[in-house]
C-alpha cells in the first residue's frame, strides 16, 4: 500500500486531496502499518474510496484490486478491474500501464490462461514500450506479471526465463522487490510439479529474506515467511 508521501506524488491518479479523504488515507494507512493485509483494511479502503465516492479514481480502483489480490481474494480483485475496462482510453499512461498488470495477473492467477493470453496479445507492446520509462521496480512488477500468464497456461520455462533474462540488479541486503521475484519462482516451480526446482526455489527465497537487516513493518517478515510456504503449495 503507498505511503500517503507517494500518493500524493501520484498526481491525478487518485482521489482529490480532501482533508477528508486525507484524514481517511492516514488512518487507513496507519492500520496498514500496524497489522498488514487484511479483509477488514481491503473492504474499508473500497467502501470510502470506491463505491461512496461519486466518481472514484483509477489509481483507487487500481489500489483497491492490489489489495485484495494480497488477500488471495481474485475475484474481488476481478471485480474492481472489470470496472476499469470501458474507461483504460481515458486512463494516462501510468494509470494503463498499473492496470494492465494487475489485469494480467488477475486473470492469470485466476486461472483463466485464453483471457490472460488475448490481454498480453492486446497490450503487450503498449507495457513494452512504456516500461522503458519507468523504474526498475515498476519495470519487475510487468516481468512478473507476463510470468504468471505464461505460468497459467503452463509454459513454465518461458515463465522462468521472463523473471530471470529481464536483467533486474539486486538493491541492497533489503530487496523486498528481489523477494517478490524468487516468490514467483517458488509459485512457478510449484505449479510446474518439479519437486526438486520447489525445494531450491524456496532455499533461494528463503536465503533473500535471511538477508534483510530490517523491515519496513513489524509484521513484514512473518509475512514473506508466509509468502514463501503458501508459493511452494501453489498459492500465488
Amino acid at each position: 500500500m503507498l505511503s500517503l508521501q507517494e500518493r500524493e506524488h501520484k498526481k491525478g491518479m487518485f482521489a482529490k486531496k480532501t482533508s477528508e479523504n486525507i484524514k481517511k488515507y492516514t488512518e487507513l494507512y496507519a492500520e496498514f502499518c500496524q497489522n498488514g493485509y487484511t479483509k477488514a483494511l481491503a473492504e474499508d479502503y473500497a467502501d470510502f474510496f470506491v463505491e461512496n465516492a461519486k466518481k472514484p479514481a483509477h489509481g483507487d480502483i487500481i489500489q483497491t484490486a492490489q489489495l485484495f489480490d494480497r488477500l488471495h481474494d481474485f475475484k474481488s480483485a476481478a471485480f474492481y478491474l472489470e470496472r476499469l475496462e470501458d474507461v483504460v482510453k481515458k486512463m494516462t499512461h501510468e494509470e494503463k500501464f498499473l492496470y494492465c498488470i494487475e489485469a494480467l495477473k488477475n486473470k492469470s492467477k485466476l486461472g483463466n490462461w485464453r483471457d490472460a493470453e488475448d490481454f498480453r496479445t492486446e497490450n503487450i507492446n503498449f507495457m513494452q514500450i512504456y516500461s522503458d520509462k519507468v523504474d526498475m521496480n515498476q519495470k519487475a512488477d510487468m516481468y512478473i506479471a507476463l510470468a504468471h500468464s505464461d505460468c497459467a497456461a503452463r509454459h513454465y520455462s518461458s515463465a522462468f526465463r521472463l523473471l530471470t533474462g529481464f536483467g533486474y540488479k539486486p538493491q541492497g541486503r533489503n530487496d523486498v522487490k528481489l523477494l517478490e521475484i524468487l516468490i514467483t519462482g517458488v509459485y512457478i516451480c510449484a505449479k510446474s510439479g518439479d519437486t526438486a526446482s520447489v525445494e531450491n526455489a524456496v532455499n533461494n527465497a528463503r536465503a533473500a529474506l535471511g538477508l534483510f537487516k530490517e523491515f519496513e513493518h513489524g509484521w513484514s517478515k512473518s509475512y514473506y515467511e508466509t509468502r514463501i510456504a503458501e508459493a511452494a503449495e501453489g498459492i500465488a
